[in-house]
């Protein structure tokens, strides 16, 4: 006979029968008091919380397209750091040097875009033009960042943390200063408001990044002499543990380089295509060209003998840059359009925008040092550099011999040409910054610098996970950024 099972307990009776009322109750309650309220946890359940018209919840829990992908904007940041800039534009440089008078105001109109051009004779197409001051990264960055998809208010869920600060005119207003206290006062002050923000204490900074339009040798002074050229920013030890986008990078590896701003600012993908058909089509007179000015103070600069070479070959032609004329995009854009070959020797720094007009021109490139490209834009740049360029390695003004940039040039097939421009052309997109008031469907150059960034934050993040120390290459040292390659091999 099986054994009769045991009585239960009249306590068990009642626990199974009221448990799962209660837990009814509750549920009824709560959402009860959702619909009350509207909110619970800062997502509002009745309307799908928005920030910058993109969703941050999605309630019929498919996968959210932003997952990883959130950035949260430091808006709290003190005016004196960014907008207090733009209010006072007329006392700003519109350039690096220190003019007698200032005045950049003209230049911030169209969200940092500059004067749209309205008469191009030809040489460009649509509206969507402008003289862009190419040191106007960080307002043009700040504005694509507002319509940015992923944007959040809830710092705990973002990515990557951008702080919105205007290096380049902030360190313009004192950087001939002779005063090293008031040169770096203000990059102080800065970092000493950031690390003192709840966000920072997440990550000590790692996941924190600002942009400039100036290159990162300005924000570099290594030693406390007046004579010494800079600001302190860059080794302020709360400084060290962010990275910073700019036009230029130096030798640290939290120094990244990004796009200068060119002039093409697409409001569409159609004009994109358009303009890419445009050069594809485009019938090149000139087998090189040189657009730019010698640099007689510079005793490393082969500039002049680029002139001279240029000047004595009837397959080059030379533009004399003066502020009128290369400031007009019209201009420039005539003599890339016209040119197989665009000769692209270092500026006042190793890099230069030109290398960008020239590559929006669909003009194929000639660097005569790896870093005005090759070791800069490592995110938005092929690493195989031979299918969009020509590397000719001038390590000295001497090196460079009469006639030899021509015979490289001339002892290229035209097949390879070919290829080499269609590289160029389809490199387009990546280059360019949409304008901010529009989104295209491919990435630009700003999408593929934000996709770079969370990758990088991202990388840390798990540095962190395995218990190792994330200072260890974030910010180290990078010696060989500036050395000729021992081949000429990618």
């Amino acid at each position: 006979m099986e054994k009769p099972l045991a009585r239960k307990s009249s306590q068990e009776v009642w626990s199974g029968i009221l448990a799962p009322f209660f837990i009814l109750c509750l549920v009824l309650l709560c959402l009860s008091y959702s619909t009350l309220l509207g909110v619970t946890n800062g997502v509002n359940l009745l309307v799908i919380k928005q920030v910058h018209t993109i969703n941050i919840w999605k309630i019929n829990h498919t996968e959210d397209s932003c997952t990883n992908r959130y950035i949260y904007i430091h808006e709290g940041l003190p005016a004196r750091f960014n907008y207090d800039f733009l209010n006072n534009c007329e006392s700003l440089s519109a350039g690096t040097c220190n003019c007698n008078t200032p005045n950049m105001c003209p230049h911030l109109v169209n969200l940092g875009l500059g004067p749209q051009v309205n008469d191009s004779e030809g040489v460009l197409a649509n509206k969507s033009w402008f003289k862009t001051n190419p040191y106007l990264l960080e307002v043009i960055f700040h504005n694509k960042m507002k319509q940015y998809e992923c944007l959040t208010k809830n710092s705990s869920l973002a990515s990557a943390i951008y702080v919105p600060f205007y290096p380049s005119m902030d360190v313009g207003v004192h950087l001939w200063d002779s005063n090293l206290t008031i040169r770096d006062s203000s990059a102080r002050d800065y970092v000493k408001w950031l690390s003192g923000q709840p966000e920072w204490m997440k990550m000590l900074g790692r996941d924190h990044f600002f942009v400039s339009g100036r290159i990162a040798w300005d924000f570099r002074r290594e030693r406390d002499n007046s004579s010494d050229w800079g600001s302190k920013l860059r080794f302020l030890p709360e400084s060290m543990n962010m990275t910073m986008l700019s036009i230029e990078g130096g030798r640290w590896k939290n120094d990244i380089a990004i796009p200068y701003p060119t002039n093409f600012h697409p409001a569409k993908d159609s004009e994109v295509v358009q303009w890419q058909n445009r050069v594809r089509e485009q019938e090149r007179r000139y087998l090189f060209s040189f657009v730019g000015a010698p640099r007689p103070h510079q005793q490393t600069s082969i500039r002049g003998k680029l002139i001279d070479h240029c000047q004595a070959s009837t397959n080059c032609k030379f533009l004399h840059c003066d502020e009128k004329k290369c400031g007009n995009p019209v201009t420039v854009m005539r003599v890339f359009k016209s040119s197989v070959y665009c000769l692209q020797p270092g500026g006042d720094s190793y890099t230069r925008r030109s290398a960008f007009d020239a590559f929006l021109a669909g003009c194929i490139p000639v660097f005569f040092h790896p870093a005005t490209a090759y070791t800069q834009y490592l995110w938005h740049l092929p690493k195989n550099h031979t299918k969009y360029s020509v590397f000719i390695p001038v390590r000295d003004v001497e090196d460079l011999k009469e006639g030899q940039i021509e015979n490289v040039l001339l002892g290229i097939s035209k097949d390879k040409e070919v290829a080499m421009r269609e590289e160029v052309i389809r490199l387009i997109p990546k280059l360019v910054y949409a304008d901010p008031r529009s989104r295209l469907g491919t990435q630009d150059a700003f999408d593929i610098a934000v996709q770079g960034i969370l990758e990088r934050t991202e990388n840390v993040r798990k540095v962190i996970r395995e218990g190792r120390d994330p200072s260890i290459g974030f910010a180290d040292e990078d010696n060989d950024k500036f050395k000729f390659p021992e081949t000429l091999d990618s």
